[in-house]
C-alpha cells in the first residue's frame, strides 16, 4: 500500500507540474513521495508477513512507471516549448529502461546483474537535481543534467551488458 500511494502521488506531482514548467514545485513534491519508495521495503521486512515476490514485482513495476512519468513529463514540457533537448530526454528514457531490462532478463537466465555507474537511485537524483535547479532558473542546467544522465545511463547499459556477457561464459 505504501508503494502504491507513493507511486500515485509521484505520478500526479509529475503530470501536474513538469509539463507546465513548474519544475521546482514538482521536484519538491516528488522528493517527498519518493521517500515512500525508500520506506516500502523496510516496512515489508518489518511486517509480520514479510516481503514477498508479489511485493517485489509491484515495487519494481511502479518504479518503472514513476520513472517513465517523471521523464515523460519533462519530455512533454520540452516538446511543448520546442526545446532542442527532446532527443536527449528521449535517449535518457530509453537507456533507463534498458538498464532495468538487462537486469531483469539476465536474472531470468540465472545470471546476477547488479551494479553499474548509475542505478535507479543515482539516475533519479540526477533528474531531480536537474529539474530542481531548472525550477530555480539556473541557466543551462537542463542541458547539463540531461547530457550527464544520458551518458551515465549509456555507460551503465554497457557495464551491465559486460556483466551478463562475462556471467554467461
Amino acid at each position: 500500500m505504501v508503494t502504491a500511494i507513493g507511486a500515485l502521488f509521484t505520478i500526479l506531482a509529475a503530470i501536474f507540474t513538469f509539463p507546465r514548467g513548474q519544475f521546482f514545485l514538482g521536484t519538491m513534491l516528488i522528493i517527498v513521495f519518493v521517500l515512500f519508495d525508500l520506506l516500502d521495503g523496510t516496512i515489508a521486512r518489518l511486517s509480520e508477513k514479510g516481503s514477498n515476490a508479489w511485493g517485489a514485482l509491484l515495487d519494481s513495476t511502479l518504479d518503472r512507471l514513476t520513472d517513465a512519468v517523471i521523464l515523460g513529463s519533462v519530455l512533454w514540457f520540452c516538446i511543448d516549448t520546442k526545446d532542442p533537448l527532446v532527443p536527449l530526454v528521449l535517449l535518457s528514457i530509453v537507456f533507463g529502461f534498458l538498464i532495468s531490462y538487462i537486469k531483469a532478463r539476465s536474472e531470468s537466465l540465472g545470471i546476477e546483474c547488479n551494479g553499474g555507474l548509475a542505478e535507479r537511485s543515482e539516475r533519479i537524483i540526477i533528474v531531480l537535481t536537474t529539474t530542481g535547479f531548472a525550477g530555480l532558473g539556473v541557466p543551462y542546467v537542463m542541458a547539463i543534467g540531461f547530457w550527464i544522465l544520458a551518458i551515465v545511463s549509456l555507460v551503465t547499459v554497457l557495464q551491465r551488458l559486460k556483466i551478463v556477457y562475462v556471467g554467461a561464459k
